[in-house]
């Protein structure tokens, strides 16, 4: 990998992890709607709308790697997320075929899995069960990805990622949290690994209360060196000030899951 392209680089994930990637990649390639601040050295910014396939193309061009985290990375209108995260998603893939771009590492989310209960364990090999339209455009980009890595040999990673930041914010994120570096070691598994054909890992880091069984990963050598318990006693006095959510305190997407719910809860996610 000599040239790589972040999509969303003027997110606030992208902007976690961009000091952390500097001197990786010989040139990181920045692509979002507007440019992000303070480019780097060994960086440079391609606008682009991902609902413009020839924007995207543009972008694409000479691109060894992509880490797309490019889209709209909360719930939406169907438009919104339709045009963003599906219509996006596709344009990105398509690009990086004509383009023979060898690797894509696919910001996917745990809403993609939301309506399972936080009570059960979970691998990646389970049924999808977005809590969200967000949750929907993560699971078809999971699909897409598997399509272009069997159809036409691109080597796909796809990033169930729970909640990136310094330290997590609440009781659910004591279960979900990824540290920004934990973040760009998985992203480099992605990028690097010479096994790397389609695989769906857990962003997460080494959470002694998580919900995920994320051995996959550690299969291909990820070794998270950061952990929520050390943020423990600040993630639940947070956590004391929310008012109680009945839905979306049972289920792993958490308000995700309660906004707009109307079915039988005893019922959701069997």
């Amino acid at each position: 990998m000599r040239r790589v392209l972040m999509t969303g680089a003027a997110g606030g994930v992208a902007g976690m992890i961009r000091p952390l990637l500097a001197g990786i990649y010989p040139e990181l390639v920045l692509s979002d709607l507007r440019a992000p601040a303070g480019l780097g050295a060994t960086e440079r910014f391609v606008p682009a709308d991902l609902t413009d396939a020839a924007a995207v193309e543009a972008a694409v061009a000479g691109i060894d790697g992509i880490i797309h985290l490019g889209g709209h990375s909360v719930e939406g209108s169907w438009d919104t997320i339709l045009q963003a995260n599906i219509i996006g998603c596709y344009n990105l893939f398509e690009a990086a075929r004509k383009a023979g771009v060898k690797r894509v590492v696919f910001a996917s989310s745990n809403h993609a899995i939301g309506f399972y209960r936080r009570r059960r364990r979970i691998g990646t090999d389970v049924t999808v069960r977005p809590d969200s339209r967000y949750g929907v455009s993560k699971a078809f980009g999971e699909a897409l990805g598997a399509l272009y890595a069997d159809k036409h040999g691109m080597r796909v990673t796809c990033l169930r990622i729970g909640n990136v930041g310094d330290r997590p914010l609440d009781r659910r994120r004591l279960s979900i949290w990824l540290s920004p570096r934990d973040l760009v070691q998985l992203v480099r598994i992605g990028l690097e690994h010479p096994d790397i054909r389609f695989e769906i890992m857990y962003g997460v880091s080494g959470n002694a209360v998580g919900w995920w069984d994320n051995d996959r990963a550690f299969q291909l050598g990820y070794r998270p060196e950061d952990r929520s318990e050390d943020h423990r006693e600040q993630a639940l006095a947070a956590q004391a000030k929310l008012p109680p959510d009945p839905i979306g305190d049972v289920f792993q997407g958490g308000t995700f899951c309660s906004a707009e719910f109307t079915a039988d809860p005893d019922r959701a996610g069997r």
